[in-house]
């Protein structure tokens, strides 16, 4: 580049162009040296904005360190000093305010979910599969919250939140929807209608209590979690009567099946769970029997958000190991980031990745997650974080495709987003379902 355009461009930078503008003029420019995470940061309340920058913290310190290892060899992989190190951190009590738990109180009484949900986008930046690992948890323990049971509340969440949050426990809880022969179909109205349960539980009347019977399979957690959060219908019914149950995993029969060997998210545990004859007290009903579907719907409403979220941090890791590698690679006497058409293709990533936050942002920022908004946030934010490290991919070429940059791993946990809690064709019928019973705009 000659010096003559060289100062013509220093002239024209933002910094020195506002100069020229007079006082009040240069009150209403944003010229501020920031990056476009510190703008989006700023935007967010004091409370969210610190989890926001806490979780980079973290996730930079003792996820980045672990990611590509975990993700080579999950099944030997040992999950608990990182668990204990989140716990101790606070990362595993965002569900509940103080005294039970460390969220931020204001944000909290607006939403349950937004500071998960930039703790995930963060988390999953470094490694989808560490991300899932921390954060199912919030999967597990959420039945137990939405109930609405001071009762459960009591009993089961103020003991864990207390050892987890005082003793830096590394201790965990699962969510157990998914069967055999019944998925994301339970997850839509006419689908869980049509849906083949197999677990289900009979009530003893001498022990005052359910025995369970049944499979549960792609468990995430499921065989380190001590407890369980799992829907069963009431034997010879249907799952109206589905009915949410805490088991813990010293239960006599219950058992922790075959561990699966994924493609994506792998330093996340997914296992299979059998119930041969398990026995459960009444007191471990989450809420009311045979209010399991409605719980489950709500419980879906709040993790959506949050699992758009991550699928975003896939996506914008995929963008800065990218954005890093043009930066550093030659192609003939030019780094490709100085070729218009990288350039290009760079910005049309940041500008979906941008669209992705703000839907999920808006999302979490209702006061009640709803379905629509919800399936939504779930839908867009994966979607664009899987056409991102595709985009990513195809800039790097054959560095893409190698284990050593992280990108191929990102593409590959992205896919799951698309996948786990119902499957994007389901939550756009979830959207399409709203819809029919509601005008679109009156």
């Amino acid at each position: 580049m000659n010096n003559s355009l060289q100062e013509r461009i220093e002239q024209l930078k933002v910094k020195n162009a506002t100069k020229t503008l007079n006082f009040f003029g240069r009150l209403l420019f944003d010229n501020r040296e920031m990056s476009l995470w510190e703008h989006d940061t700023e935007t967010l309340s004091w409370g969210v904005r610190r989890w926001r920058r806490k979780a980079l913290k973290f996730s930079r310190e003792y996820i980045r360190p672990l990611a590509a290892q975990a993700d080579l060899h999950p099944h030997d992989f040992d999950p608990q000093p990182l668990m204990a190190a989140a716990a101790r951190h606070g990362f595993q009590t965002l569900l509940l305010i103080p005294p039970l738990g460390t969220a931020s109180i204001l944000p909290y009484l607006r939403n349950t979910s937004l500071q998960v949900a930039v703790v995930g986008e963060e988390f999953s930046t470094e490694c989808g599969g560490l991300a899932l690992l921390l954060l199912a948890h919030n999967l597990g323990i959420a039945p137990l919250l939405l109930a609405g049971s001071f009762r459960n509340y009591i009993l089961h969440l103020l003991p864990f939140y207390l050892k987890s949050w005082i003793l830096g426990s590394p201790d965990c809880m699962s969510f157990a929807i998914t069967e055999p022969g019944a998925g994301s179909d339970v997850e839509e109205t006419e689908g869980g209608a049509l849906a083949k349960l197999v677990t289900s539980a009979k009530y003893d009347p001498v022990r005052k209590g359910y025995i369970l019977n049944g499979r549960k399979c792609f468990i995430t957690d499921g065989a380190i979690s001590k407890k369980v959060t799992v829907y069963a219908k009431i034997e010879n019914e249907g799952i109206e009567s589905w009915t949410c149950f805490l088991l813990e995993n010293r239960m006599e029969g219950f058992s922790v099946g075959r561990r699966e060997r994924k493609m994506g998210q792998r330093a996340a545990d997914a296992s299979e769970l059998i119930f041969d004859n398990v026995f459960v007290p009444k007191r471990n009903v989450v809420g009311k029997v045979r209010s399991g579907w409605a719980n489950m719907r709500n419980v879906l409403n709040s993790s959506r958000p949050v699992v758009g979220a991550m699928a975003l941090g896939h996506g914008r890791g995929a963008f800065e190991r990218c954005l890093e590698f043009c930066r550093k690679t030659y192609l003939g006497p030019k780094r490709l980031i100085e070729y218009q058409d990288v350039q290009l293709e760079l910005a049309d990533m940041a500008i979906s990745l941008w669209a992705a936050r703000s839907m999920i942002w808006q999302s979490c920022r209702q006061m009640r997650c709803y379905q629509s908004a919800s399936a939504s946030a779930k839908v867009f934010g994966s979607d664009t974080a899987f056409k991102v490290c595709n985009q990513a991919m195809e800039l790097m070429g054959d560095h893409g495709y190698l284990h050593a940059h992280g990108v191929e791993r990102a593409w590959r946990d992205s896919r799951l987003t698309q996948i786990y809690e119902g499957t994007n064709q389901i939550n756009r019928l979830a959207l399409f379902e709203h819809h029919m019973s509601t005008d679109f705009c009156a």
